[in-house]
């Protein structure tokens, strides 16, 4: 008779979101006590079931000071997990809630990866608030597509980071987003003197997005002439940031995507000299949004305006 073999708990007897979420906003807040704040949970508490998740994987997660908690090496790879596990729940429990209001009204949103990963949450909820018959189905995508889907009628809504936008389609500008340059903490750059010299960033193949993304079309546009081809291409920035961690080469990213890691020193932020990196990111559409429809107030809470009305005349045009 064979012997028996223990086997671990299974995972769903004892993981939890809290958890996830937990660890999760411990990177893009900067500390487990934000996280917890943002979480509407007692600091002794988050630290309780942090310090469980950590038993129970059987590695530390965090490391722990007198300033606060910053993730270890292995609590940032646990957390691109962890991210990708709760985006997919989110996504369950939207489409669970599409199909549970079959007759809403409902408004079609496509959006660059870092728009959705780390604005378009905000913006939903808010604009559920001020429209609560109205459901959003999200479509995630690259900049690109997004454009693509918005001129083939498939979403209502485009939310892009690319400055390449086709003039059949509206647009306004919702959310002024910086570009910086992040290295490894054992790479060149982070050692450098000074600012990095343009034209040393227009030679160097770095770790970056598909054909077709936001931050790709812009670092085209900003550097003259035909860069070198990638070091590597990842399709979301959680895999680009860890990529650069590892030491697989820098990268430019939104300062959105890269914030918890510079906080944890896992990235480190190269200064450069000359021309600022900052870009527009952009809703787009098609025709002309009815005022008070909800596309038109999605936009508006997007700007930030949110006190009634829709999308201004002169915002109307491209």
């Amino acid at each position: 008779m064979a012997p028996h073999v223990p086997t671990a708990p299974r995972t769903d007897s004892w993981l939890n979101l809290t958890m996830l979420r937990l660890l999760v906003g411990t990177a893009d807040h900067g500390s487990l006590s934000a996280s917890a704040r943002a979480a509407g949970i007692a600091q002794s508490n988050a630290s309780r079931s942090l310090r469980t998740l950590e038993r129970r994987l059987g590695y530390t997660l965090l490391h722990r000071s007198t300033r606060g908690s910053t993730l270890t090496p292995e609590g940032v790879l646990t957390t691109v997990w962890a991210r990708e596990t709760l985006e997919a729940v989110d996504r369950l429990a939207a489409g669970v809630d599409a199909l549970a209001h079959r007759g809403k009204e409902e408004l079609t949103i496509g959006s660059s990866m870092t728009i959705a990963e780390h604005l378009l949450p905000g913006w939903i909820g808010a604009f559920r608030t001020r429209r609560p018959g109205v459901a959003t189905r999200l479509q995630v995508m690259n900049s690109a597509q997004a454009i693509e889907a918005v001129a083939g009628g498939d979403v209502a809504l485009g939310f892009v980071e690319t400055p390449d936008l086709p003039s059949g389609l509206q647009h306004v500008t919702v959310f002024t987003d910086e570009l910086v340059v992040v290295a490894g903490p054992g790479h060149a750059w982070s050692r450098l003197d000074g600012p990095l010299e343009p034209a040393e960033l227009a030679v160097t193949a770095l770790v970056e997005r598909e054909e077709g993304s936001g931050t790709r079309a812009f670092l085209d546009r900003l550097v003259d002439g035909h860069r070198p081809a990638p070091l590597v291409e990842l399709n979301s920035n959680s895999a680009i940031c860890q990529a650069v961690v590892e030491g697989i080469g820098p990268a430019v990213l939104s300062r959105l995507a890269v914030a918890g890691y510079l906080r944890a020193g896992l990235l480190v932020e190269v200064p450069t000299r000359g021309r600022q990196l900052g870009r527009s990111l952009q809703a787009v559409w098609r025709d002309r949004l009815p005022d008070g429809g909800a596309a038109a107030d999605f936009v508006e809470v997007a700007r930030g305006a949110g006190r009634g009305g829709g999308v201004s005349r002169s915002s109307q045009s491209s």
